[in-house]
């Protein structure tokens, strides 16, 4: 037997109104704990993260390695070696440590060097090839679009010769044309910058004059004082015996006349004796 409840219309429709309101009344509870939640969350968040300093980037950064540098680069294979050979490369990552002026490379690529007359590296001295690779530095950072701030000739890390190691820069806008007095180079663009150290590609190898032209030959030394001395020396000392021989030959003349008036008197007083 099934017992069946039968509510009035009005009853049946106050219970449903009842019904909806309770369920709207808790919703609107809800999302206005959820607001207020998230309120509290995005507020939290923010005071914490101005509360908390900023790590700074340079501290988890690896240390600059210019044949990482290089190798990520790619075509560099002969510079690389020639880096590591003389040890360029550890004073490069050191100075880039240890100091706040930074550094400029002109990185010449595998097709450059290939450029080179056969053998011309293999003739170098290991002090030759140190400092073609530091003719290739300067000791300084320089942005591609500053090379025009710079003044003619430029020094370079091989040495402040003027005339035998230094660069002449010309510049318009991002062209920029390098000659050395035995090449002319072109920069071909940038191959890794960090605002301390600048690699530009270049069309060449740098050659410096100092590899090419003649070196003046040395002054001829000045004469010894100290023999021309002992020189006059042994010439007094040569005309000596013949100022005693003039001496000696006086002496035995005063000799010779002082016989004569002595034989004279002998025989006047010989006749008178007779």
């Amino acid at each position: 037997m099934f017992l069946y409840i039968s509510f009035p219309p009005p009853l049946l429709q106050a219970s449903t109104h009842f019904f909806f309101s309770q369920n709207m009344v808790m919703m609107k509870h809800y999302f206005f704990s959820l607001t207020l939640l998230l309120m509290v969350f995005v507020s939290s968040t923010t005071i914490l993260a101005q509360k908390s300093p900023a790590p700074a980037p340079s501290a988890d950064s690896p240390p600059t390695d210019i044949i990482r540098i290089l190798k990520k680069a790619g075509g560099y294979t002969t510079l690389i070696r020639l880096l590591k050979t003389t040890q360029v490369s550890t004073q490069i990552n050191s100075q880039l440590l240890n100091s706040n002026g930074g550094l400029t490379l002109f990185a010449a690529n595998d097709n450059a060097f290939s450029s080179l007359k056969p053998g011309f590296l293999n003739s170098l001295s290991d002090e030759q090839k140190n400092k073609l690779i530091q003719f290739h530095l300067l000791p300084t950072f320089v942005a591609i679009s500053n090379f025009d701030t710079l003044s003619n000739p430029v020094r370079t890390q091989a040495g402040d010769d003027p005339y035998r190691l230094a660069l002449n820069v010309t510049s318009s806008g991002n062209q920029v044309n390098i000659t050395t007095g035995i090449v002319n180079v072109t920069v071909g663009g940038t191959v890794y910058t960090d605002h301390q150290l600048a690699v530009y590609q270049v069309d060449k190898v740098l050659l410096p004059r100092d590899f090419f032209v003649a070196k003046p030959p040395a002054p001829a030394p000045a004469p010894e004082k100290a023999k021309t001395s002992s020189k006059k020396k042994s010439t007094d000392s040569a005309e000596v015996p013949s100022g005693n021989d003039d001496s000696g030959a006086f002496t035995v003349k005063q000799r010779r006349l002082m016989l004569v008036p002595v034989a004279f008197a002998t025989m006047i007083v010989a006749l008178l004796s007779g």
